[in-house]
């Protein structure tokens, strides 16, 4: 994860490959540490443009999870939004949209409605949407998963920052330039504070 983190994909890759035979080894090929494996080799695919590579890990990892786990688990919910957000890079949205929809069920579901993982479900959801121009979709997302990360991690972390700054986009695409332009300085100045 820290070589991936910089940039070092050749170097990761081996790790994340390494990582996989031995779970596969001393676990068996459906146990869920091997989805976990298979989940992690996908993002570095996916952060490397390696789609078709990404996809059969991610939809792998999935069908381990599904089967060794039930469909209502979170690590099931973290395959189909690994999925989702593959799709939707590749601007595949009527095949990323149900996905993310159904990892948004079962993060309410197994987690609770005010839970991060819930508040990263509903920001991919929005993301979605704008990337579409449904902008009105969008915005009540964006707000709801700014509303759980402040509650859950205060006013000052970065992910509040980053959310901030989603919504600044989505306002500032709707014309909405006063509104951007508050939530861009909010962003600024918590990424300053906590990030340098």
């Amino acid at each position: 994860v820290l070589y991936e983190a910089q940039g070092h994909y050749g170097e990761a890759e081996l790790l994340y490959l390494q990582a996989l035979e031995i779970s596969r080894e001393q676990l068996g090929d459906r146990h869920p540490h091997v989805a976990s494996s298979l989940n992690n080799l996908a993002v570095l695919y996916e952060a490397q443009g390696r789609y078709g590579e990404a996809e059969l890990l991610y939809q792998q990892a999935l069908e381990i999870s599904r089967e060794q786990l039930g469909d209502r688990h979170p690590h099931v919910a973290n395959s189909l939004s690994g999925l989702a957000l593959l799709y939707q890079a590749q601007e595949r949205y009527e095949e990323a949209e149900p996905l993310l929809q159904q990892a948004l069920e079962i993060y309410r579901e197994a987690l609770g409605d005010r839970h991060p993982s819930v508040a990263t479900s509903l920001n991919n959801l929005a993301l979605l949407y704008q990337d579409q121009g449904r902008y009105e979709e969008a915005e009540p997302l964006y707000q709801d998963s700014l509303a759980i990360y402040r509650e859950i991690l205060g006013n000052r972390h970065p992910d509040v920052a980053n959310s901030f700054n989603n919504l600044a986009v989505l306002y500032e695409a709707q014309g909405h330039y006063g509104e951007a332009e508050l939530l861009y300085l909010q962003a600024l100045e918590i990424s300053r504070e906590q990030l340098g």
